[in-house]
């Protein structure tokens, strides 16, 4: 398999039919950050800043995300093998849990010597020199504009107004700054590299370069070499070095290129960054703007979304977020914090980033790499929620570096199956690095997690399942998920005490539970383990037949899971997490992997299984009910999510408001707390801002029943709005306008040929048309209007 893995996408149209009306896609302010959390970000999928928009002082944070401590580790496992763990599986059968368990807490686990973590790079530091414009500060904006992924720090000074603007460009591959002002030779300043990570800074007349490694002792040897080059290019003005900084005088206009590079999977990393500065300087900035704009501006327009009216916008962002902490409400602040979440994941994951995004995500406090649990690749929900995301916001090319890195998980993880539990195919475990770790982490109670790689690839057939995409099918995902799928038959055992075909020894991660006076956390088949291999075996069968490939292997896939075990209600009427119903030795926990079944998929329904579903809520309930309810910015997200497939729209807005005020901060991105697993500061977190955003569309469509439903989990503070551009399985777009909470027109947009079912909402006689012609239309039984659309069909309810 390639290295970059390549795939066609469907070109998503930006044009749809509901025209919705102007939505807020700004966050600006009227002061400067003084601290990271509350600095804005720009990113263009592999190199980054956060600004902070300083008068005197403006502090621009770099980051990479290929910025890795640590080194590939050929001893990663511990030898285990099949003759080891039938034995081992047979002190399970046999009840003897207690035993197995502390066989498995010695033997089953991983022995990372250079794990490593992402690092930050360190701030470009940039004081102003104000000579003759002294007085106070006037008209200050600091603003984020996602419609063109473009910083703006505008304010009056001594007479003199200044403007700065600040890019991360895919096109040009680098960061880009502009300095103005509205009078003749009034940008004057001294700039230098403040490093977070250890590197030699020289200076070369206009340009400022720094050289190292990426080393962090705590976490093992290693580190990527690095270069990163800042040149500066002035209208007028004069520019000098002197020792480590260049100082540009009485200039017009300034214009910044930054780039960094590293060694990762880049021999030629060096004249590489050399050559992207030299290149992008020679350029004038409207002109690399104007480019910026271009690639990045479709993607974001793809989507709108309107909620009530926008009387708050002229408020600062963070005055609005302080309000939504004091209980006021503000739909508006909710919208933008949803197209925040998209326009965080463009500028984390572009079809040519060389990672996706790990567990921190792409910008880097400095926080969570000095955390106990780093910042990595955390494979038991953190990665994946980074992506819930992609497909229904429109982002589908997105998900590009996600596949790329399942590759070579599963490149590494062929050697992790062997090694440990003697099979076929491939799987990774708990946590992962950019250097192939996919062993079992050293702690067994979280790290024994085998299936862990099953959960990472679901986002394959997810990914068909959105664009229906058969080349992408064929090439990417299914020999991906047949190699998963061959570990999960080879890795399954026949349980003799009932004939089930179960996984294990396992933990629900992180969890455990009760067993005969003992907290243990392994155990057989846990309940996640089950959506998980059903997941990819239920996979393989449907791109077995689409693709009309490997019809044997699909009927042996067949057979397994007819002998999957049911899902079972525990004594307190929830859903069971484990093979059998133990004792919840933490009913706090923040883990609820059993409800994967719930969401994001759809093993268990509302309408199909009314009775799972109730357990579901029960187990939910549960949980937030008990006392040190473990709360973090994923968790919240997740509640967001269960409560729009329950379709409650109080409790799903509830959590939403929890999740952008106990969980988010000044700037909107969203944050482990100061507290949570001894962090002594808010760490920021990337999971909460994309699956609290997926969360909402979930609550404005739902496909899992069979038919598309406009509005299902709608909030009576959005009782009137709009959006346009949401993407449904099957291949659509949808968009819809409302009013008192009733649908006023809506369309469905065919991104692929299928057979589409739209739901016509009740209390309203709607017309409807197929490409703009009247369709004598027949509803079935679920009031859906059912049709075969051929790409770029569009029906519409009016």
């Amino acid at each position: 398999m390639q290295k970059k893995l390549k795939f066609i996408l469907g070109v998503l149209s930006c044009v749809t039919v509901v025209q919705s009306p102007a939505q807020e896609t700004s966050l600006w302010y009227d002061a400067p950050a003084d601290e990271w959390m509350k600095s804005l970000p720009v990113g263009n999928g592999r190199v980054g800043a956060m600004v902070f928009g300083g008068v005197n002082e403006e502090t621009v944070a770099l980051n990479e995300s290929s910025m890795w401590a640590g080194e590939y580790d050929p001893n990663q496992e511990k030898p285990f093998g099949r003759e080891k763990l039938d034995e081992l599986r047979k002190l399970f059968f046999e009840g003897k849990l207690i035993e197995g368990n502390g066989i498995a807490g010695r033997e089953l686990v991983g022995t990372p010597h250079s794990f490593g973590t992402h690092l930050p790079i360190g701030d470009l530091k940039i004081k102003f020199d104000y000579t003759g414009k002294e007085g106070g500060v006037e008209d200050y904006r600091r603003e984020l504009d996602l419609t063109n992924a473009v910083v703006t720090v505008s304010f009056k000074k001594g007479g003199t107004k200044y403007k700065r603007e600040f890019i991360s460009s895919n096109p040009q591959d680098a960061v880009v700054m502009h300095f103005t002002a509205d009078k003749k030779q009034s940008v004057s300043f001294d700039m230098r590299m403040k490093m977070i990570t250890a590197a030699q800074v020289r200076t070369e007349g206009n340009l400022l370069v720094f050289d190292g490694q990426a080393l962090f002792p705590k976490l093992g040897t290693g580190g990527v070499h690095f270069q990163g080059r800042v040149v500066v290019k002035v209208d007028r003005g004069e520019v000098e070095a002197t020792g480590e900084t260049v100082r540009v005088k009485h200039a017009d206009a300034v214009t910044i290129v930054a780039d960094v590079r590293t060694d990762y999977k880049n021999g030629q990393y060096e004249s590489l960054c050399e050559k992207t500065v030299e290149k992008a300087i020679a350029r004038p900035f409207e002109t690399m703007k104007e480019e910026h704009v271009a690639d990045y501006a479709p993607l974001f327009a793809r989507v709108s979304l309107k909620l009530a009216d926008d009387s708050k916008k002229s408020i600062p962002v963070d005055r609005r977020w302080k309000a939504l902490c004091e209980g006021n409400k503000d739909a508006g602040l909710q919208a933008l914090f949803f197209q925040y979440g998209r326009y965080l994941t463009i500028a984390s994951s572009r079809e040519n980033s060389p990672l996706p995004i790990a567990l921190q995500g792409f910008f880097n406090d400095n926080l969570a790499c000095n955390m106990c649990w780093t910042s990595d690749y955390h494979l038991d929900i953190n990665t994946e929620q980074n992506y819930w995301l992609t497909n229904v916001g429109n982002l589908a090319e997105c998900n590009a570096p996600l596949f790329t890195y399942i590759a070579d998980l599963a490149h590494h993880g062929a050697k992790t199956v062997r090694t440990v539990y003697g099979c076929k195919g491939w799987t990774a475990h708990t946590v992962a690095n950019v250097w192939g770790f996919t062993a079992p982490s050293e702690g067994m109670g979280w790290g024994l997690f085998p299936l862990a790689g099953s959960w990472m690839a679901t986002h394959l057939w997810t990914q068909y399942e959105y664009t229906l995409d058969k080349d992408y099918l064929r090439r990417t995902a299914y020999p991906l998920l047949k190699g998963n799928a061959e570990f999960l038959l080879d890795y399954m055992v026949e349980d003799p005490n009932t004939g089930y075909m179960v996984t294990g020894p396992c933990v629900s991660p992180e969890n455990s539970f009760r067993y005969q006076g003992w907290e243990l956390g392994a155990s057989m088949m846990t309940t996640c383990d089950k959506v998980l291999a059903h997941e990819i075996m239920s996979a393989c069968v449907q791109a077995s037949d689409i693709l009309g490939v490997d019809k044997a292997f699909a009927d042996s896939l067949r057979l397994a899971l007819a002998k999957f075990p049911p899902f079972r209600i525990n004594s307190f009427g929830g859903l069971c997490e484990w093979y059998e119903d133990y004792e919840e030795a933490h009913p706090n926990h923040r883990h609820t992997s059993h409800l994967l079944s719930f969401y994001p998929y759809a093993q268990i329904t509302k309408e199909k299984d009314p009775e799972l579903t109730e357990a579901v809520r029960t187990t939910i309930e549960h949980r937030l009910a008990a006392e040190g309810w473990e709360d973090v910015e994923w968790s919240r997200a997740n509640m967001v999510c269960f409560y729009a497939r329950l379709k409650d729209a109080a409790k799903a807005e509830e959590s939403l408001n929890i999740l952008m005020t106990d969980f988010a901060r000044e700037n909107l991105l969203t944050i482990s707390p100061e507290g949570i697993a001894g962090a002594p500061f808010d760490v920021f977190i990337f999971d909460g801002n994309a699956a609290g955003a997926a969360g909402m569309a979930e609550m404005l469509v739902q496909a899992q029943e069979g038919y598309v439903e406009l509005l299902p989990c709608l909030p009576v503070e959005w009782k009137d709005g709009s959006f346009s551009g949401l993407c449904v399985k099957g291949g659509a777009e949808v968009s819809a306008e409302w009013k008192d909470s009733r649908v006023v027109k809506a369309s469905l947009k065919a991104t692929a040929d299928n057979l589409f079912r739209l739901q016509v909402p009740a209390g309203k006689d709607y017309t409807v048309r197929l490409n703009g012609k009247k369709f004598a239309a027949n509803l079935d039984g679920n009031r859906c209007v059912v049709a075969y659309l051929k790409k770029g069909d569009v029906i519409e309810l009016k």
